[in-house]
């Protein structure tokens, strides 16, 4: 049976359209970082890198190659850390995009590893040429206590959702730990209306 994490992350992925606290542990990614505005080409090369790296190590069996522990599973969405180029506070009221600065990210099994991903890469690059693959890092994060909501709608309407999350954190004593913030991309932009977009918006705090 293919482990689907909408199915058994829930908590994780698909929480509630209103702030609740959670922790989240330490897990695998591969990540790229880039700058400026994500409606630019460069943000969906780096996207389209770590989709095609993502896809093919969960193919491998296909190509006889079998991770010690490989089990059937969907892939994870794209997540991004989201903060700017200048020392400010990050204002999501009066953001200019093209002074963002981002790490993006797709979470992977516990299967996986740096040898692996290797191997997975090499296959890639025969495959096609994949703009950024060289630049793909594997690596090991944790969120910790954070606060998070299912924002639903465009990109550009997220700041009331921010508002939200900033009042949980007043009302539960909460402090915000850092400027940026995560999003989890949980619908597709491409086959959905904006009004309907599922973002998982997520601050990172501490007590």
């Amino acid at each position: 049976m293919k482990y689907e994490w909408k199915k058994q992350e829930k908590e994780i992925y698909l929480p509630k359209g209103k702030p609740e606290q959670i922790f989240i542990k330490k897990f695998r990614y591969l990540t790229l970082e880039g700058s400026g505005n994500p409606n630019e080409s460069l943000f969906s090369e780096l996207t389209g890198a770590l989709f095609s790296l993502s896809y093919t190590l969960k193919m491998l069996p296909k190509k006889g190659i079998t991770p010690d522990g490989y089990f059937d599973y969907a892939v994870y969405p794209l997540e991004g850390i989201w903060d700017l180029d200048i020392d400010s506070d990050f204002d999501e009221t009066k953001l200019d995009k093209n002074k963002l600065v981002y790490k993006i990210m797709i979470r992977q099994p516990d299967f996986i590893n740096k040898e692996i991903i290797e191997t997975a890469a090499e296959i890639l690059k025969k495959k096609k040429t994949v703009m950024y693959i060289d630049k793909i890092k594997f690596e090991e994060i944790e969120d910790g206590l954070a606060v998070q909501m299912m924002h639903t709608g465009s990109y550009d309407s997220e700041t009331e959702s921010f508002e939200k999350m900033k009042n949980f954190c007043l009302e539960n004593k909460l402090n915000i730990r850092s400027k940026a913030h995560k999003e989890i991309y949980i619908s597709n932009p491409e086959r959905t209306a904006p009004e309907k977009l599922k973002t998982v918006l997520r601050y990172f705090v501490k007590k």
